[in-house]
């Protein structure tokens, strides 16, 4: 299509005219002896280009001072996108505008959000992560870039980043449609954040290079926990690697990776087993084809990792490493039998308060119990889990802001095991519902004295933006969350209502582990039981907690998406 700017001689007079060209402005400008057109709104932040200043081929936005190459359209300054260019002709002294079909713009914003993601340009993630949304791109896609990116630009492999990439992709089937592009910005920002600066990684190739070894697949299994135990990663990785290319089954591959994952007590603070499981979550979300290149980020950080044998907490004043060996060998003889089952969802919920138990030892029996009782690996998991979580709902506010973390690590770390016991048949996995159960024991201090349980009655959510911006609002946070719930409200509300304040804040990687722990928890429990109302509430008790903060990338969505609208933020509202 040709449309009319206006004349060659205004053209040269003026140094630019203004055209419209499919509903937006396009800006003709006159340098060097020829017209050039490039889309007026600088792609930055949308500041008119017909305002800037244009020498020597290159067009300056007064703004934020991005330049453009007159020609193409594209920055010289990454921190702003590329703009488009269009094709000019002078006809009898007229000025033409040529307005072709632009180029796929799936495929451009593609490259962008990975050019973004490499680069720390947020701005850059934002704008690309909402224009993939709007032409139909399914979620899951743009996750996939996010974790091809970080599995392939860390070194030191699985961290943070991923973790928080994932949890935020298990939560989009909870989100209000408006928080779904705020989610997988959150999740991307952390990945970028996370390999900003780092080598990349390299793969090892399997044994025999094609993985067409004659090992058996119980050897290597042996083999990985050995070179586990002896922090001999790049062993251990390769061993991973020939398992994973000679087609053995993920319930397989999971088995051997998680029994080295509780050889040890408690690796890592519970980081060990939380990446463990995020890995075969993503891996559960976008498909086992990614093995190869997922699951060796983990490889490192377990041979690496801190055992908590190795410090005094886990053996004085009680050697709990001790009764921790007694009891998982009697723990996993129990579970192995078989058992039918805890019929009653109240006897894994009377489980999960007992481990609250100021005994050591009679937390451990009661796990013994319970198994021999005839509970199934995933109900002694969400026992744990609850106890763990309940810790979070029972923090009192005199202790320091710090040690909601050490409340935190406890039932992040349960729900991660409980997720694997669900996923995965492992014998060996059990043993970490002894060492979570345990960690929740030394935990107790958090609850003494012990915060109050929210009471039943009605909640408004409205309410609880005050306590989001207002600190103090702790246990108010979690008596309208659980009265809400009492008094039969909605918990898909309350859960976007949660989701929903922590993409409204500069969350930590903690935030978006406690939040994602805490809804995959009350999916373990019958809709409207009391069990995932004190979960949800203690969430609710967390968050208020830790807010407000500066909220400065929540703002960077904010003008992503006005941007998309074609709003003008050079301008007062």
């Amino acid at each position: 299509m040709r449309t009319r700017v206006g004349s060659l001689d205004d053209l040269k007079e003026h140094g630019h005219l203004l055209a419209k060209a499919g509903g937006h402005g396009v800006c003709v400008f006159w340098d060097g002896g020829r017209a050039w057109a490039l889309d007026d709104r600088c792609p930055h932040m949308g500041f008119p280009l017909h305002r800037g200043t244009v020498d020597q081929g290159l067009v300056t936005c007064h703004w934020h001072h991005a330049r453009f190459d007159l020609a193409t359209g594209a920055t010289l300054d990454p921190f702003a996108d590329d703009g488009r260019a269009f094709p000019v002709e002078i006809d009898a002294g007229d000025v033409f505008l040529v307005v072709e079909p632009g180029e796929d713009q799936v495929g451009l914003l593609r490259r962008r959000l990975r050019e973004g993601l490499e680069q720390g340009l947020t701005l850059v993630t934002a704008k690309s992560v909402l224009g993939l949304l709007e032409s139909g791109v399914d979620p899951t896609d743009i996750v996939r870039v996010g974790l091809e990116l970080g599995t392939a630009n860390r070194r030191e492999g699985w961290g943070a980043g991923l973790t928080v990439l994932v949890a935020m992709a298990n939560l989009l089937p909870w989100l209000d449609a408006d928080d779904v592009a705020p989610a997988l910005v959150h999740g991307l920002a952390f990945v970028s954040r996370d390999t900003r600066n780092h080598p990349p990684a390299f793969s090892l190739t399997p044994l025999g290079g094609n993985g067409e070894v004659a090992v058996p697949p119980e050897r290597l299994a042996s083999w990985y926990r050995r070179f586990i135990e002896t922090r001999s990663g790049a062993a251990a990785e390769r061993v991973l690697v020939t398992q994973v290319a000679t087609g053995r089954p993920p319930d397989e591959v999971a088995a051997t990776m998680l029994a080295a994952a509780t050889d040890h007590v408690f690796l890592d603070g519970g980081h060990t087993l939380d990446f463990t499981n995020k890995a075969f979550e993503a891996l559960e979300l976008l498909g086992w084809d990614l093995a190869a290149a997922v699951l060796p980020t983990v490889v490192d950080q377990t041979a690496a990792a801190t055992r908590s044998e190795e410090g005094g907490r886990w053996r004085h004043p009680h050697d709990l490493v001790a009764l921790v060996r007694r009891t998982e060998a009697r723990l996993m003889a129990a579970v192995a039998t078989g058992g039918p089952g805890i019929d009653d969802p109240t006897g894994v919920s009377d489980l999960g308060w007992r481990l609250l138990g100021d005994d050591p030892v009679a937390v451990a029996e009661a796990l013994c119990e319970a198994a021999d009782e005839g509970a199934t690996a995933e109900q002694l998991g969400r026992a744990l889990a609850l106890a763990a979580g309940l810790r979070i709902t029972r923090f009192h506010t005199q202790n320091e802001l710090g040690d909601w973390d050490t409340v935190h690590h406890g039932f992040t770390a349960a729900n991660a095991l409980h997720q694997c016991l669900r996923r995965h048949r492992s014998p060996e996995a059990v043993r970490g519902v002894v060492h979570g159960a345990l960690k929740v024991y030394l935990d107790r201090f958090l609850n003494v004295p012990a915060a109050r349980l929210p009471l039943g009655g009605t909640g408004d959510l409205a309410d609880l933006q005050g306590c989001w911006d207002t600190q103090g609002g702790v246990d108010r946070a979690g008596a309208i969350a659980y009265g809400f719930l009492e008094g039969g409200g909605d918990p898909r509300q309350l859960i976007a209502i949660l989701a929903h304040c922590l993409l409204g804040e500069d969350a930590q990687f903690h935030w978006y582990q406690t939040v994602e722990a805490a809804v995959a928890q009350y999916s373990a429990w019958p809709e409207g039981s009391n069990e995932g109302a004190l979960l949800l509430a203690g969430t609710a008790r967390f968050l208020a907690a830790h807010t407000p903060t500066r909220r400065e990338l929540p703002q960077v969505v904010r003008i992503a998406a006005r941007l998309r609208r074609g709003e003008d933020l050079f301008e007062a509202e």
